[in-house]
């Protein structure tokens, strides 16, 4: 892509991380895009749930797959929080509707199982090459230890997952049902000290984190005047380093499209 000139320091920065840091930036009003590692793959902890969700709403709105249908919580299949699940007593019935809306606004890793094992790997790793989605791709469920010893990794791209924002963008406005409803959980975020950090009080931001030992992302639309996507990955062993440039970057990108700052940081 075209680097802008006012992010001509990224590059420096991003460099300077310990570790694998990937960036994929683009202003959706003039096309404008910066690129570092966006292209390379990275293991994908929780932003995995951000393709799951898309997946299965497209299923809804095709009539494969129903909001009200309910799937037995057991205790057996349950995997430690993030989320809400892995704290209710007795084994409670959820719907598709609620499981993933669990999934993107609390990012709950009992209910993206559920969701993993009712539409299995490979059904989801088709429904993500329909969404043009080449690289990001399931292999294994959520704390599925034995799995990730044999080295199965869930993986994504950050261009894909900002391509895939935009793609939603795109379709909600179209009306697609679909998109909106993705959207709409997105906007609800609640893990929120990454991307939108050190944006203004108000500032609207559509976004996945992902966060294990030594992994730190967020993919996210940002509402701003002139709206953009900005998808960072890393993995390394200075996440604090990370997450405030992606702060700081989150805010540079800000003014850069048209947001002002109300206030000094």
């Amino acid at each position: 892509g075209r680097n802008m000139p006012d992010c001509s320091d990224w590059e420096a920065q991003l460099a300077a991380l310990p570790g694998r840091a990937g960036v994929y930036w683009k202003n959706l009003v003039t096309g404008e895009e910066f690129c570092h590692g966006a292209d390379e793959a990275y293991a994908a902890a929780s932003v995995i749930k951000l393709p799951v969700l898309c997946a299965v709403a497209r299923r809804v709105q095709q009539g494969r797959a129903d909001w009200s249908e309910r799937l037995v919580c057991a205790k057996k299949e349950r995997v430690p929080p993030c989320g809400a699940l892995w704290y209710f007593d007795g084994e409670p019935e959820v719907s598709l509707r609620t499981l993933c809306a669990l999934m993107v606004v609390i990012s709950d890793n009992t209910a993206t199982n559920l969701l993993l094992r009712r539409f299995g790997l490979e059904g989801l790793n088709d429904d993500f090459r329909a969404l043009g989605l080449a690289r990001t791709h399931l292999e294994r469920l959520l704390f599925d230890e034995e799995a990730a010893r044999a080295g199965k990794q869930n993986a994504f791209t950050p261009r894909e997952m900002g391509q895939l924002l935009e793609r939603i963008r795109r379709e909600a406005q179209q009306g697609q049902v679909w998109a909106q409803f993705c959207l709409e959980l997105l906007f609800e975020q609640q893990i929120n000290h990454k991307i939108p950090g050190y944006l203004p009080e108000g500032a609207r931001v559509a976004h996945k984190t992902g966060e294990d030992v030594c992994i730190t992302h967020d993919v996210g639309l940002v509402d701003a005047p002139q709206p953009f996507v900005l998808c960072f990955a890393y993995c390394g062993p200075d996440v604090p380093a990370a997450e405030r440039w992606v702060r700081e970057a989150s805010l540079r990108a800000w003014q850069l499209c048209g947001g002002t700052v109300e206030r000094m940081l």
